[in-house]
């Protein structure tokens, strides 16, 4: 419902690793797209097998679940300020924990692990992961503007819900119940069987009219790189994150996005959509 990590696929993995007695050293729930995960259930299970939850809310700062902020849930939560972010530094992100051992463990390997000596002295492999004082100080110049921030895209979101979503075959990302999304990016299916073309062709259209749109992230377990790895669906017998990788599509998005210029994108789907249903 989310789009985010599925509690009963959480719950599958536990018990597989539970009865190989492996169970993880900590659970990292990604929040896509400007929502939270459902925190509650997800946060239950790992209570019950002891195991933290590292809360990556990268693409989610600002957003909130049953009025508590996203990436405050975890043990530890990750924000990115990367130059795509709703607001960004240029790079580099920030850490929050309650755990103010493991918060100071941290900061000391991010400072290259030096010890307490008048000289430079490394008892333990450390790493140079510190921002600037330039760039944090963009960054507490830009948190004075996040709200406006959200309130721009959830307004481009709604703009783009009620031009499209009354159209056969797109469905957008839903808004979890008690739970206020960012929509830092529109995201939507589309059905290729109902509009008479692809995500792909979409793309593709809109690339012809100096748009850009992108397919939906690529999950996990189609990487490469994992391809060895376990994955455990939410459900059995269907890949929920392979459907949304087939159907998914993000539109044009940015917080100084002109009505004008998203009516150019809403027209162009349409006239994309409209044109190769005929052709159908």
């Amino acid at each position: 419902e989310s789009w985010n990590m599925s509690p009963s696929a959480l719950e599958q993995a536990f018990t597989y690793y539970e009865t190989i007695g492996k169970l993880p050293k900590a659970v990292i729930v990604v929040n896509l797209f400007g929502q939270s995960a459902e925190m509650f259930a997800l946060s239950k299970i790992c209570d019950r097998y002891g195991v933290p939850i590292v809360e990556d809310a990268a693409e989610s700062i600002g957003a909130t679940y049953h009025g508590k902020a996203s990436g405050t849930f975890g043990k530890m939560g990750v924000f990115s300020f990367n130059g795509n972010k709703i607001i960004t530094t240029s790079g580099g992100g920030m850490l929050v924990s309650d755990d103010r051992d493991a918060f100071e463990k941290m900061r000391f390997w991010a400072t290259q692990s030096r010890g307490p000596t008048p000289y430079y002295q490394h008892s333990e492999i450390g790493y140079n992961y510190r921002m600037s004082n330039v760039l944090a100080a963009i960054g507490r110049g830009q948190l004075r503007v996040l709200d406006q921030r959200i309130s721009a895209r959830r307004s481009i979101f709604q703009r783009y819900y009620s031009a499209l979503s009354i159209l056969d075959g797109i469905k957008f990302m839903p808004e979890q119940a008690g739970s206020q999304s960012t929509r830092w990016l529109t995201a939507l299916t589309v059905n290729p069987e109902r509009t008479g073309v692809s995500p792909t062709e979409l793309i593709e259209a809109l690339a012809e009219e100096n748009i850009e749109a992108r397919h939906v992230w690529k999950p996990m377990h189609l990487q490469p790189l994992f391809k060895n790895c376990n994955y455990f669906p939410h459900d059995r017998d269907k890949s929920n994150s392979d459907q949304l990788f087939k159907e998914g599509l993000c539109l044009p998005s940015g917080s100084n996005l002109s009505e004008e210029d998203q009516e150019r994108v809403i027209a162009c789907m349409k006239k994309a959509m409209y044109g190769r249903s005929k052709k159908h």
